[in-house]
């Protein structure tokens, strides 16, 4: 069983496009159960299989981020958002980019279709937080960072924060703790084989 871990930017995994799931079993349910526990770890209020480098349409969240609050945990396997209302910018952050946060601007309603685990699909309607996490998420598995989102003019103050981050990456790539993106890439392609049978 595939341990996982949060990767940081900028790991490969979290610019690719995920593709659909064609199965649910066992297998994919220890790996949500994976992922909830790292969103609680690292307290958080969503995780995206990209982030744990899953290749997949799915992420998990639980919006009030406490562990004890099980009815508030939502898996969505192949979500689409197929309504977006309103609009509204708020402070975000993101596992993937610890400590750095910016201000994006976001739908404030949504309506949001995806299967559970237990293949049934479902429509989902959200608004103010809750859309925000459902977004940010999304956006994840489209391969779009939070920062992508960022006016050019905030984003002026963060990106050495970003460059940081993205130094130490190379730098451990260098020392061989992580693998070079053509390692990371090869391994993306096998898992994405292995669930959408593509």
């Amino acid at each position: 069983m595939k341990k996982l871990e949060i990767v940081p930017h900028p790991h490969p995994a979290l610019r690719w496009k995920s593709r659909e799931i064609t199965k649910i079993d066992p297998e994919l349910c220890d790996l949500i159960e994976q992922m909830f526990d790292l969103m609680y770890s690292a307290k958080g209020v969503g995780l995206a299989a990209n982030q744990v480098a899953l290749p997949y349409r799915l992420f998990v969240i639980n919006p009030t981020g406490k562990r004890e609050e099980k009815d508030q945990e939502f898996v969505f396997i192949n979500p689409q958002i197929t309504r977006r209302n309103g609009s509204e910018e708020d402070e975000e952050g993101c596992l993937s980019l610890p400590e750095i946060y910016g201000p994006v601007p976001r739908a404030t309603r949504i309506v949001v279709d995806a299967f559970d685990l237990n293949g049934e699909q479902f429509e989902m309607e959200l608004e103010d937080f809750p859309a925000r996490v459902v977004q940010h998420e999304y956006d994840h598995i489209e391969g779009i960072m939070f920062i992508d989102r960022v006016a050019p003019a905030a984003m002026v103050k963060l990106q050495p924060l970003v460059s940081d981050l993205e130094l130490q990456f190379r730098n451990r790539q260098k020392e061989g703790t992580i693998p070079t993106d053509e390692q990371l890439k090869a391994e993306l392609l096998a898992l994405e084989k292995l669930r959408t049978g593509k």
